[in-house]
């Protein structure tokens, strides 16, 4: 990275180099291996750009617009570099709507979810427990979750997947979620003898009130599945079933709930009993934007309409530590929850999909590109319809690279053959170390975007897109085209 850096730094006060030499728009290593891959040019949309030139030396289709996939990621991230600065943090608050005497709450707790989309039942549990230090042991009242901040409708997830089983990483947001909205199944071998269960289970986050069937028999096989049963006005039931070997040790089992089970308020019980906390009443829905005539959530009004001040407040990690986890690990949730909070006003007021999309616009038209050369819809790349056209995107990892943030987005970026999504990918070549870019995947999309250092120092901003219904036969010519970058340039 400091190499990196050193370069870039560089580049700027030494002025344009010469460019790299080319045969026509594309240099002949790519023509090779776009050929190899079979299938047609027009599925592939490529650009290449010396950060400190202006003049690209390696295009094709610029200017048409291809399914972006997850470095749509990119954009979402410049742009909340810029309309959030790395400070931002997202708070999750607690109110007290009546007095904490001798330990116990005279009225009801609420929680105000924030949109953090790192929060964790480990750090749940660790605020509660601070809550537990600052006095409150017992809630004569209820506990209030609140997810208003976010304001999504059905329409909003028309263009992505729906989670599922198998399908943990397109959990949609909300406002107040708990370990990326999926449930972890905890197995752990026991050898206790034949009567006694083959593994002990346990959920994190905890579920109070969930009733748990195990049926984990002892075997020769490390084999178990989780699964939920609900339906017909039956309570929804979490069954574990499978053979468990001594051997097996410890593993997690993955699992998304459906849409008819609210795992929220069992695990906000579970953890404030974990914490040592007792409840006299139970956990129930608010939505606090309806409390005032304006629609604003915050801040919270008492009952004579004077503002509630927050009792305890759990503050997130700074922006920058969001986008390394969401661009390393290419994390959908991070990134759809990131670019609600770019909608104007969040988060005093609930944030809706199309006030996110203007903001956005607004932003790009900024960055000085026109009118459809980047169409951004949740941020993730779950959606098809974000497209962008590789020229635009370039354009955009130029404006970057001049912005004093560039430092903590490139930081964000996976790095090729090292971490991320680019840990086992362009590892034998000049690329590896050298090349942060981020990746996109769908079934019919392969995509690669960011910055490659050449052999002589020189920094180059990349985009190269394929779509294709067979999309991974275009990867090795987009891994060509950045080992070219990083060989040649």
């Amino acid at each position: 990275m400091a190499a990196l850096l050193g370069a870039a730094l560089h580049a700027h006060a030494a002025g344009p180099a010469a460019p790299a030499a080319v045969i026509g728009s594309l240099p002949r290593d790519v023509q090779r291996a776009l050929a190899g891959s079979g299938l047609p040019l027009a599925s592939f949309g490529l650009y290449v750009q010396p950060v400190d030139g202006r003049d690209p030396v390696a295009t094709l289709n610029a200017e048409s617009p291809y399914v972006l996939a997850s470095t749509a990621k990119i954009v979402t991230s410049l742009a909340a570099l810029d309309l959030l600065g790395p400070q931002y943090r997202w708070r999750t608050h607690a109110y007290a709507t009546g007095p904490v005497y001798l330990g116990r709450l005279q009225g009801d707790l609420i929680i105000a979810g924030g949109g953090n989309a790192r929060l964790s039942s480990a750090e749940l549990l660790g605020w509660m427990r601070r809550m537990r230090e600052q006095g409150l042991a017992e809630i004569g009242g209820d506990i209030l979750i609140d997810r208003s901040a976010f304001a999504l409708t059905d329409e909003d997830h028309r263009h992505t997947p729906v989670p599922g089983a198998g399908r943990p990483h397109h959990v949609w947001p909300g406002a107040l979620t708990l370990d990326e909205g999926v449930l972890h199944v905890r197995l752990q071998s026991r050898s206790d003898g034949p009567r006694q269960p083959a593994a002990d289970v346990q959920t994190v986050p905890p579920l109070d009130g969930v009733p748990m069937l195990v049926k984990v028999s002892s075997g020769n096989a490390c084999s178990a599945q989780a699964r939920w049963t609900a339906g017909n006005g039956a309570p929804a039931q979490l069954v574990v079933e499978g053979r468990w070997a001594p051997r097996c040790g410890a593993r997690d089992l993955m699992l998304v709930a459906p849409p008819e089970v609210d795992v929220m308020p069992n695990a906000v019980v579970g953890l404030w009993r974990e914490a040592g906390g007792v409840l006299h009443g139970r956990v129930r829905e608010i939505d606090l934007s309806r409390r005032s005539r304006d629609g604003d959530r915050l801040p919270v009004p008492e009952a004579g309409g004077e503002p509630l001040s927050p009792w305890s407040t759990h503050v997130s990690e700074p922006l920058p530590v969001l986008l390394r986890d969401m661009n390393k690990r290419s994390n959908n949730l991070a990134a759809r929850h990131l670019m609600l909070s770019m909608a104007r006003g969040f988060p005093l007021k609930p944030a809706s999909l199309p006030a996110a999309q203007s903001r956005v616009l607004g932003w790009l038209e900024r960055q000085g590109l026109a009118a459809g050369d980047l169409t951004l819809e949740n941020g993730s790349g779950l959606s098809r319809e974000e497209r962008g056209k590789p020229r635009a995107l370039v354009q955009l990892l130029l404006n970057a690279w001049r912005s004093r943030e560039w430092p903590t987005f490139i930081d964000s970026l996976p790095v090729a053959g090292v971490d991320g999504t680019l840990q086992h990918r362009l590892q034998r070549g000049l690329a590896a170390g050298r090349a942060y870019l981020k990746t996109g995947t769908l079934l019919d999309t392969r995509a690669l975007a960011g910055y490659v250092q050449g052999a002589s120092g020189r920094l180059y901003a990349v985009a190269a897109l394929v779509n294709h219904p067979e999309a991974a036969r275009g990867t090795p010519a987009l891994d060509a085209l950045i080992e070219w970058v990083a060989r040649n340039g």
